[in-house]
């Protein structure tokens, strides 16, 4: 086959499987059930960028596969590059090469696609060169550090018409997809609250201070957009998401997910009209500077998005930890894992329940819209990653604008901002969880933000200069996102 065709990968065969799994309702066509050319004409070429952590599942996916093959291991830190390159080998037959920088493999015109699992403030200008040189993308969530270079991203992917996929697999899942389906059918009547709930307790990262960068590490490469700043955590890599150059707390970090599922079954296609959060870091004193505690509230006119961060230890609500809760007017639903659900009627009593899927459904589904080159193919296009990314966003400038405040004024502040569930009695119960961990909430103040007006087309805080600031960043040379139109 010719190398203008390598794209095309035997769709006759792939898509008619498909498109029969569907047709059946079952929607099972595991990316180990499909078909694989061995062709090495027709397989592409991948380079997979971070490998620590979740890059380990970018390189079980794409190595584990007869139609891709991992041609470069990108890393800023040697040890763990050249350790994955050594795995892979054995794993694929093909050794791939290791490079720290993640352009020089862009310039490598036979790489087809690149698979980014780094830090969240790396994401969107990796993606963006990526698109440039003319290369797909699958980019971990959240698909921004901020709102505005997330729009950035979904530029870029529209002026090269890239296809660009965004990691939150639960929309591929079919349990999820089904539940999803469900109640947009209305089997829950109208949904008026969408709460998203990440109850994941978080310990201590250790005290702040002044830490040694790992010699393996290429420290000018690792802090690329962000500022290069003294290490102050113990651990440079994962206890990243807990400092605000470079991670988005677990909003955006575990959050992401839950909150793309809530918007995704609220039927939501736009950012919200306005916003407000509360909470805090308490139960120790770490080198983290995010929310370990936080309430964020989206206004959406008649319906209402929330979000609910715990890092501390914690009990389910209603049977979720992890996971997804729909208020309706005839019942609700429970989503308390990443493949599905339960629907419930007004009483409580269980209607029906959807479970099945994994990761391989969600990166198949990239495989199939790079083969076909059609962005309706993805279940996660890059712009529904920027809308659920920026929910967490808008959230954390909220909160970071706030003050301190009692339980009594923050309540008082709560009854100003008219929205469709029930404040107080979120309010009610994430007291009562700092109490149940020994907090005395007689003399300790939250953090309590404005309430911030918000324009979902511009996707701007009309006439608040404050908030705008925050929608971007100071970028550091030459690791800059270009700016609006300019991508």
């Amino acid at each position: 086959m010719a190398r203008k065709n390598r794209r095309q990968f035997l769709e006759d065969s792939m898509f008619a499987a498909a498109a029969a799994a569907m047709a059946t309702g079952s929607g099972r066509l595991l990316a180990e059930e499909e078909p694989q050319s061995k062709s090495a004409n027709e397989r592409l070429n991948v380079a997979v960028v971070g490998v620590k952590g979740r890059g380990g599942s970018h390189i079980g996916a794409w190595a584990g596969r007869k139609d891709t093959v991992i041609r470069y291991v990108v890393d800023v830190d040697r040890q763990y590059g050249e350790q994955r390159v050594g795995e892979i080998e054995k794993r694929q037959g093909v050794r791939p090469v290791f490079v720290e920088d993640l352009r020089v493999a862009l310039d490598d015109k036979s790489v087809d696609f690149v698979s980014i699992a780094t830090p969240n403030h790396q994401h969107s200008l990796q993606a963006i060169w990526a698109m440039q040189a003319g290369k797909d993308v699958y980019v971990e969530k959240p698909v921004s550090h901020n709102v505005s270079e997330g729009r950035r991203a979904v530029e870029a992917a529209r002026k090269y018409k890239r296809i660009c996929q965004t990691g939150t697999q639960c929309r591929s899942n079919p349990g999820m997809i089904e539940l999803i389906r469900q109640i947009h059918d209305g089997k829950i009547g109208e949904v008026k609250v969408g709460r998203g709930l990440c109850y994941k307790p978080r310990g201590s990262i250790g005290p702040k201070g002044d830490y040694k960068v790992p010699e393996s590490v290429n420290y000018d490469l690792w802090c690329g957009p962000a500022q290069q700043l003294p290490l102050t955590r113990k651990s440079l890599h994962y206890d990243w998401h807990w400092v605000w150059e470079y991670g988005n707390g677990d909003l955006g970090n575990q959050g992401i997910h839950q909150m793309d599922v809530a918007r995704w079954g609220m039927g939501v296609k736009t950012l919200c009209n306005a916003v407000m959060s509360y909470g805090g870091r308490l139960g120790y004193e770490d080198a983290g500077e995010t929310a370990n505690t936080q309430v964020v509230v989206h206004d959406y006119g008649p319906q209402t998005l929330v979000f609910e961060v715990r890092g501390l230890k914690t009990s389910d609500y209603r049977g979720a930890k992890v996971g997804v809760i729909f208020e309706g007017t005839e019942g609700y639903a429970v989503s308390p894992s990443y493949n599905g659900g339960v629907i419930f009627d007004k009483d409580g009593n269980k209607v029906s329940e959807y479970k099945e899927g994994d990761d391989k459904h969600h990166f198949a589904n990239f495989l199939k819209a790079v083969r076909s080159r059609a962005i309706a193919d993805l279940s996660a296009d890059i712009e529904e990653g920027h809308l659920s990314s920026a929910l967490c966003h808008l959230g954390n400038i909220s909160y970071r604008l706030g003050s301190q405040m009692s339980a009594d004024e923050l309540d008082k502040q709560l009854a100003t901002f008219k929205t469709t569930d029930d404040a107080k009695e979120t309010l009610s119960r994430t007291l009562a969880h700092l109490s149940d961990n020994g907090i005395d909430m007689a003399g300790t103040k939250l953090g309590v933000g404005p309430v911030l007006a918000f324009d979902p087309q511009s996707e701007t805080f009309p006439g608040n200069d404050q908030a705008n600031a925050m929608l971007t960043r100071e970028y550091r040379k030459p690791f800059v996102v270009p700016a609006a139109g300019q991508v």
